[in-house]
């Protein structure tokens, strides 16, 4: 993907007479790829009718929530924006259509900020995050910023709610200081790599 620490998951698929299996992820080795444990501290799920958009979300640094991202039924276009002041990607987005079917997946770090827009009725996200949520930490971005110019093809206007729609865009939210910086991340990484400190 085009957003650093940012990766698109294609299980492999094992269809047989009676339905299908996959993979959704193996710990080690995704934890191998982003150079650090991804432990699951909370599991949350989400349902949306068509046309909703939710996000642009993510976590101040500290305490950060990187993210497992999975549409467990009906489709969705998921966005990855890079939220990280400072970043080689800052204000970049990358796009992944998921759909229960195939099974695709998007893990995106700590600092980056997550939408998605849902294609059909019912559908449900599963999040798997780092973290428990902590409130107060949450930062949001108008997901119809034009300088961000996502290309969510609405052919209609999006059910949205009133926080994202009134949330600041981008630039606004650099210029009040609620984005977390790139050089707080990796700070933040290097911590998650060398693992908790010993008591």
């Amino acid at each position: 993907m085009a957003v650093l620490n940012a990766y698109r998951i294609v299980p492999e698929q094992h269809p047989d007479q009676r339905g299908s299996f996959h993979e959704g992820f193996r710990s080690g080795v995704l934890s191998d790829v982003i150079g650090y444990p991804f432990v699951i501290g909370q599991a949350n799920y989400s349902t949306s009718q068509r046309n909703t958009v939710r996000g642009i979300h993510g976590t101040s640094i500290p305490p950060g929530q990187a993210k497992l991202v999975t549409c467990v039924r009906g489709a969705v276009l998921d966005v990855v924006v890079d939220l990280r002041v400072g970043s080689p990607t800052f204000g970049q987005f990358d796009v992944t259509r998921q759909d229960a079917e195939s099974g695709i997946a998007v893990y995106l770090a700590d600092g980056l900020g997550h939408a998605f827009h849902a294609l059909t009725d019912d559908a449900c996200m599963n999040y798997l995050c780092s973290e428990a949520y902590v409130p107060g930490t949450m930062i949001e971005i108008n997901p119809l910023d034009p300088d961000i110019g996502i290309p969510w093809a609405l052919t209609e206007p999006p059910i949205i709610s009133e926080k994202d729609g009134n949330a600041p865009n981008l630039a606004e939210a650099m210029s009040s200081g609620l984005l977390p910086t790139y050089e707080d991340c990796l700070a933040h990484y290097a911590a998650l790599k060398a693992g908790p400190s010993p008591r």
